[in-house]
Order: C-alpha cells, then structure tokens, then sequence
C-alpha cells in the first residue's frame, strides 16, 4: 500500500509590490499545492507564479475569476468524527503512529488542520457494542455515566484537542435513545421515542454535555437525531418533521437553556440533502422551535441510492433561511474492502461535494470516522466503511488514502473565520470555490473531475497568472 507524507515546504520571498484592483491591493504572489492521480503528489507546492496584466479572457483560454470584494457566509471550519471504532483503532497503534496520526489530521503546519470534531453520545454502528450511560428503566437518569467512554473514546478526544492546539469545535449527536425510552423496546432498527419520555431524553443532553466538559471536553453543540428518517439495522430512531419541530421547541432547546446552556449550538435534521428543505421549512416556520436552531444539518448519502447528488437542495436552505447556518455533518464511502483503498473515485467525491456545498452556503463540513482499522470497523452490525485514513491493528501500519488529501486541500488552507468569496470557472471540468482568510490570503480550490491536462490562468482583478490542472487532481492556489 502506498503511503505519502504530506509534503510541506516553507516559501521564502522577498515582499513582492502590490497592483491595484478595483477592491483594493492585489498581490502579484500565487502559490500552488497540488494532489493528483497517477503522480507522487500529494498536497505538494508545486508551483510560485506571478501575477501580470490581463485584461479580457478569449472564450479559448480557460479562466478561473475571482473576485474578493464579494463575500458570503464566515467559516467555521473542517474536521471529522472521534467515534468509538476511531479511538479504540487509535489505541491498539504504538505511540510513535498516534503522534503521527494526530500531527497529520489536527496540526495546520505539520498536517491538514482539523479544527471541527462531532462524537456519539453513547453508542453507534461505529462502536463495538450497543451501550447507554443510564441503567434500564432510570427515567431520573441518578445512574447517568460515560466511564464507558473513559477506556478509549474521552482519552482520544482529549489528545486530539490538544494537538488542534487546545481548541477544537466538537459538536455530539444521538444514534438512538435507550430501548426502554422507544416504542419498540430496541436501540437498533429504528422505532420512535415515546412522547412520555421526551423531557427524560433532553435532560440526558444536558447530563451527556457536563459529564463531558467534567472531563475537560467542551462540548459546543448537538444535533438532535442522527438520520432521522431512516431506520437502520443498528442504532436508529424516528423523527417526522413535526415530531423533530415538537421535541426541539418544546423540550431539547428549553431544557438546554434551563440548565444554563443557552449558547450551545443546536443542528436540526442531520440527514440527506434529499428531505433537507422540507425538514428545514417545517421547523424554522415555527418561530418556537426556529429560535433554538442555530443551523441544519445534512449527509451526502442521497447518492448511492441512484439520483445522484442534490446539491442545489442545500441552496435552496440558504436562500429561503439566510439567518441560519448549514453544516455537512457526516459522509464516507461505504462498503469497505482493502484492495479498493487507492481508487482515485474516493478523494472526487470528497472534493466534488465540498465545493458544491460551500458553494451553496455551506460553513462547516464534518466527515465520517477519522480513523478506521484494517476492516474497515471496528461495528458491531458489520456497516464496514472507508475512512481517509486506515490503521492496520495487526502490523502498526497507517495507509492515507487520497480522501485525506482532497480534504487537506481546503482544511489546511481554508481557516475559521474565513469568509467566502466568488470563484468562477470558465470550464466544466474544472470546478472551484474560494475563501478569504482572517490573514488577508486567498485560498482558491480548483479540482479536475476529467482525464485532460488543462492550462488554465487564475484571474482577478484584471491580473491573471497561468498554471495547469493535472487530469484527476485538485490544487489550492493561495494568493498572498
């Protein structure tokens, strides 16, 4: 299996003299980073160009505009989910490889930067066994624990925030409540959660947020069901629109801000883009359970069930909600098998879905499991998937897959706080989107989804410089 370091390369130039642009200073400095198949390179600076006079574009030379002086919405930032099977993969590595691990997904300077975490509360189909923190039948939650969670998940959660340097925004969602709160007495194949219980299940949030920030994990925010329109061989439960609308307005956001805990975030829905419009309409045109939202959650899993991806769903929330936030709350590519973990289709659809999405409004993207073992588990019902990166539990090797690095494309260089800015294309084949940092740099993404090496120039404010799309590659082209 091949194995890639992240290269980084520390530039050196001299102040290079600004140009001037309609919004302001232009720098004539563009520095590339390239990942592409069939090379060696793997988030590699591969290029330092300089901008030149160039006024209009011919329709035969493909541009790439941006445009800075049109901004959206502020970023809060990219990560991925510590879920059981990821700590207890992590915790079977020697020590040397968890320090890897972690400098490459939560360091900005030695690895991709992660500064986004979502975690289980209590079990999912990424955990070894089905578990809760309260015993049966204890609706005054007096038995409520996560020594559960001390063994493996709360230790690698810990260790991660400390390598993202102290910080890192953690959000935790529900698989299911426990069985004796259902109507069908089983955390597993869905089943709905019994009104009588409603005020129990959101004083478990409250006892779930303190227990983890009593470990010293704070916990910025929640969503309210994992997928709750599917049920599911493994932890699962029912919410309709309504009965979501009901349970948030009347009982999850109340509580939270009865127990002093007002300023944590709150995601609604945390399924596909498919139902995404009409979970979002239903609750937040009930001004009750809308002012306890702080945005909409959504996966990419529409997909695989034949209709392709519906991006512009997720735009359609943007523009009919403009005052809340949309969040990419989980995604991989299921049905692991380990001699699939090079094919090039895995880190596409990463790149494709993040640019669509932060183009439709999209502020933060959280992908599945961080890290996963050799079988693409540990899971307890056999749901075995791919992860950007894998650990061989039996041999102490990691392998990153080319995921990792599309992702690194944008977390590396794309920093909270940034605010998205204009990124045009004048080809199909190549797609981008773009952010303006805190810093004042530009991070434009560019990716080609074709089999074609294409020159193409990046083009703003009547400057532009030339580079080329390796076919099958993804490139971040930081202006400075």
């Amino acid at each position: 299996m091949l194995l890639i370091p992240i290269v980084v390369i520390t530039y050196t130039t001299k102040a290079s003299v600004a140009s001037s642009g309609p919004d302001g200073p232009v720098s004539k400095k563009v520095i590339v980073y390239t990942t592409a198949e069939n090379t060696a390179l793997r988030l590699s600076l591969t290029d330092s160009l300089t901008l030149t006079d160039f006024d209009q574009p011919l329709e035969t030379q493909p541009c790439v505009f941006v445009d800075p002086g049109k901004t959206f919405q502020t970023f809060l930032g990219i990560g991925g989910a510590l879920t059981d099977a990821s700590a207890e993969t992590f915790a079977r590595m020697p020590k040397e490889t968890q320090q890897e691990i972690l400098e490459r997904y939560f360091d900005v300077s030695k690895g991709i930067g992660y500064t986004l975490a979502r975690t289980n509360i209590h079990s999912c189909d990424f955990s070894s066994e089905s578990y809760t923190y309260v015993k049966k039948n204890d609706a005054d939650l007096r038995t409520f624990s996560v020594a559960h969670d001390k063994e493996f998940r709360i230790p690698f959660i810990k260790q991660a925030i400390a390598a993202a340097g102290g910080k890192l925004t953690l959000f935790a969602s529900p698989w299911s409540p426990p069985a004796w709160m259902k109507d069908n007495n089983d955390m597993l194949q869905g089943g709905k959660l019994k009104p009588e219980f409603y005020q129990t299940w959101a004083d478990y949030f409250v006892k779930f947020i303190r227990a983890y920030e009593a470990e010293g994990i704070p916990v910025w925010g929640v969503s309210v069901q994992n997928e709750p329109m599917a049920k599911q061989k493994w932890e699962s439960c029912i919410f309709t629109a309504t009965e979501e609308r009901n349970f948030l307005g009347k009982f999850l956001g109340p509580t939270l801000d009865e127990a002093g805990m007002g300023n944590r975030k709150i995601i609604a829905w945390d399924h596909n883009r498919d139902l995404i419009y009409q979970r979002a309409s239903t609750i937040l045109s009930d001004p009750a359970a809308a002012k306890y939202v702080w945005g909409i959650g959504f996966h990419w899993y529409e997909s695989w069930t034949g209709g392709g991806n519906i991006y512009d769903n997720v735009k359609r929330v943007a523009e009919a909600f403009p005052d809340k936030n949309l969040i990419f709350t989980e995604g991989c590519a299921e049905s692991f098998t380990f001699s699939k973990m090079n094919d090039w289709q895995w880190g596409e659809k990463y790149g494709r879905s993040m640019i669509n999405d932060f183009n439709s409004g999209t502020v933060g993207w959280t992908d599945w499991n961080v890290l996963l073992d050799e079988t693409g588990g540990p899971n307890h019902v056999k749901n075995l998937c791919f992860a950007p990166v894998h650990a061989n539990t039996k041999t102490g090797e990691v392998y990153y897959l080319n995921s990792f690095y599309y992702i690194g494309h944008f977390s590396k260089f794309i920093r909270p706080g940034a605010k998205r800015i204009i990124s045009s294309s004048s080809r199909g084949q190549l797609l981008t989107t773009a952010f303006l940092n805190t810093d004042g740099k530009i991070a434009v993404v560019v990716m080609n989804q074709s089999d074609d090496k294409i020159p193409y120039r990046v083009w703003i404010s009547g400057q532009a410089a030339e580079t080329t799309s390796l076919p099958h590659s993804i490139q971040t082209l930081i202006l400075e």
